[in-house]
């Protein structure tokens, strides 16, 4: 029988405690994978309905708790789900992904976004986290997510997902000035959004900052680290005892500039080493990650081992297991169902 009062185990993590089991959770454990979620998508084809209507959006985020229970159940969102409420409209489309248009490309433009008001613009958003909150009880930790400055800039500078970032790189290397104006209103704008999500029932919130991964370290330190510590210092301003994730893909020659951030917790891809990370990123950072996506694909024994290898040198305090990425979409749904049931019964050596 659950306390009511006791904490629950990723809470505890997050905060630091020493665990003898890791809490675990999956990067997109609510999606495509899950024929429970396809069924519903086939009912629901619009990515935004799925997730801004609470009742369809609370059905998918408790999908996967129903089904695996994990340690952690995410909101059922998209990064660029609070771009509308600053005056940036976007659609999704299935086969293409995001799309805004028109992108964000002049000054003026920049000038007539407004600041974030969630309780006009997102009030699906109080509805989902706070039916979560009631559905999980104790028995998990409900996570809120929003995107970084950098990479909801990306997205609405290039009006859509990109392989080379040339028109962002572009403007951060000959109109420096403008992008900074830009990624300071987003980086308000988000402050605002996490604030939210944490009123609403959030009790980790993770950052993805997905795209800074394809910046060089001093464009890092120019164009997203600022900023990510600018949501930071404003959020833990208010809310202190909230622990934020920051997770970035192919991170692994920024991580002791992802701590710099100011989040309690660096979320690692796959590229490096957990045993690495661990003496790159020092004693006070907590960790998640980070097995490799593919290795879903893998044995049952394959993926039993990396597992072990992951938690063994993560140590008992301050990780949260997780995978390096998000789950893909043809993962074997019994091996995210083995995943679960196995991270449940390890312990640290």
């Amino acid at each position: 029988m659950v306390v009511a009062t006791e904490v629950p185990l990723l809470l505890r993590a997050a905060r630091g405690e020493i665990l003898d089991r890791p809490p675990v959770w999956m990067m997109r454990q609510a999606g495509r994978y899950m024929k429970a979620y396809r069924d519903l998508r086939a009912k629901y084809p619009s990515f935004r309905e799925r997730s801004e209507n609470p009742d369809i959006a609370i059905e998918i985020s408790l999908q996967p708790f129903h089904a695996f229970h994990p340690d952690g159940v995410i909101l059922f969102s998209d990064i660029l789900t609070p771009l509308p409420g600053v005056g940036i409209p976007f659609d999704i489309i299935e086969s293409r992904g995001p799309i805004i248009d028109p992108p964000i490309r002049t000054q003026e433009q920049i000038n007539q976004l407004h600041p974030l008001d969630p309780e006009a613009s997102l009030p699906f958003i109080k509805t989902i986290l706070r039916t979560l909150r009631q559905e999980v009880g104790n028995k998990a930790t409900v996570l809120g997510f929003v995107g970084a400055p950098w990479t909801l800039a990306a997205y609405a500078i290039e009006g859509k997902s990109s392989k080379d970032y040339t028109v962002i790189k572009g403007m951060a290397f000959s109109e420096p000035a403008m992008l900074h104006s830009f990624l300071g209103k987003l980086a308000d704008a988000i402050a605002t959004y996490v604030r939210y999500q944490i009123d609403c029932g959030a009790q980790v919130v993770q950052m993805f900052d997905s795209w800074a991964g394809q910046l060089s370290p001093i464009d890092y330190e120019t164009f997203a680290l600022p900023y990510q510590q600018r949501v930071v210092s404003q959020v833990k301003a208010t809310h202190p005892d909230t622990p934020l994730i920051l997770y970035i893909s192919g991170s692994a020659g920024i991580l002791e500039r992802m701590a710099q951030s100011g989040v309690d917790i660096v979320s690692l891809d796959w590229t490096v080493d957990m045993a690495e990370a661990r003496k790159r990123l020092g004693p006070n950072v907590g960790v998640q990650g980070n097995l490799d996506p593919c290795a879903l694909f893998g044995s049952h024994d394959f993926i039993r081992a990396r597992m072990e290898d992951i938690v063994q040198k993560a140590g008992n305090r301050g990780h949260i297991l997780n995978l390096g990425h998000g789950v893909l979409a043809s993962t074997p749904e019994d091996n995210v169902r083995f995943f679960f049931e196995t991270a449940k019964q390890m312990r640290r050596s």
